[in-house]
């Protein structure tokens, strides 16, 4: 089949590798402007040298034994390393956490910059709107919960309400830089007044060079937030990592913040969403659990199926 994949996530890269293994011709298109989503990695300069921030997801477990395969073949290919400081089968990208997503996409025909805005039942075809003229045998939504109900809801109400019911947390985020190590003996702190998490990201392997930490407000926190200014944001998570320290921070070199509006899905027990009479389905972490192994175990459920009834 012609499919087409909306979101170049974790989830959708599963599903399309999958697919496109078996002989299907899957097309994946991403409103990003490029590989990260959830898996992102921010860069700036500054005149101590280049820092980086993983300031989505910060690691990834591998419990299923599938996952916990393609975890091994990363490794082996300098995609991923343990991360022994945040638990024993802890991993990240390397070197950056969006390693992975790049590395999934490089064999897979993604289109970046492609907003779909709506799809649309062409007698038993699919038209992605306004990013392509082509028709597809079957369309997948691979993006948050909030973002695939719209998309679903004209073609498939129960899908849509599946959805619907799995609103995800926010989170934001600060990424700040010092010139100098901060008073931190740890590179991780968790549950720290407003802080659900703080890490000293030039401390993960295959980083390093200037003191870099990213700053995760606690879910309510967050929510009660959700349309303050960053430069409110910042100072106020800059101040709770403050608390921690043993002695004050120096002034930092780079603040940036940056709101996550779906960062930690409400979840189901579906693993996929598949409609075999309209060929129409949805992928991602909310219909298993809010982790990467769980987002990239959605996108091989539903590839399976769709392979096993075609």
């Amino acid at each position: 089949m012609k499919i087409a994949i909306i979101g170049a996530g974790i989830a959708g890269l599963s599903c399309a590798e999958t697919l496109q293994l078996q002989g299907h011709a899957v097309a994946l298109f991403d409103k990003g402007r490029g590989a990260g989503g959830r898996m992102a990695t921010r860069r700036a300069t500054t005149a101590y040298g280049d820092v980086a921030f993983d300031h989505g997801a910060q690691y990834f477990t591998a419990r299923d034994p599938a996952f916990a395969e393609m975890v091994r073949a990363w490794e082996t290919a300098d995609v991923v390393t343990a991360w022994p400081s945040a638990g024993a089968n802890a991993w990240v990208g390397t070197p950056g956490m969006n390693a992975v997503v790049r590395a999934m996409a490089r064999h897979l025909p993604v289109r970046w910059n492609a907003p779909v805005d709506a799809i649309r039942r062409i007698g038993h075809s699919w038209a992605l709107d306004p990013v392509s003229e082509a028709l597809f045998d079957a369309v997948i939504v691979a993006t948050p919960a909030e973002q695939a109900a719209p998309l679903l809801i004209a073609h498939d109400p129960a899908m849509a309400a599946m959805a619907q019911s799995c609103p995800s947390a926010p989170c934001w985020t600060a990424m700040v830089a010092f010139d100098q190590r901060i008073a931190l003996d740890a590179d991780i702190v968790r549950d720290s007044g407003i802080l659900s998490w703080a890490a000293r990201n030039s401390a993960k392997p295959g980083r390093g060079g200037v003191e870099a930490w990213v700053l995760q407000a606690t879910p309510q926190w967050s929510r009660e937030h959700l349309e303050d200014d960053a430069g409110f944001v910042v100072p106020a998570l800059l101040s709770a990592l403050a608390d921690a320290a043993t002695a004050q921070l120096p002034e930092p070199i780079v603040r940036i913040g940056h709101r996550w509006r779906y960062a930690r899905a409400t979840v189901t027990q579906h693993g996929a969403l598949w409609n075999a009479a309209t060929c129409i389905g949805a992928v991602g972490d909310w219909l298993l659990a809010p982790r990467v192994e769980s987002a990239w175990r959605s996108g091989r459920i539903l590839a399976e199926r769709i392979i096993a009834h075609t």
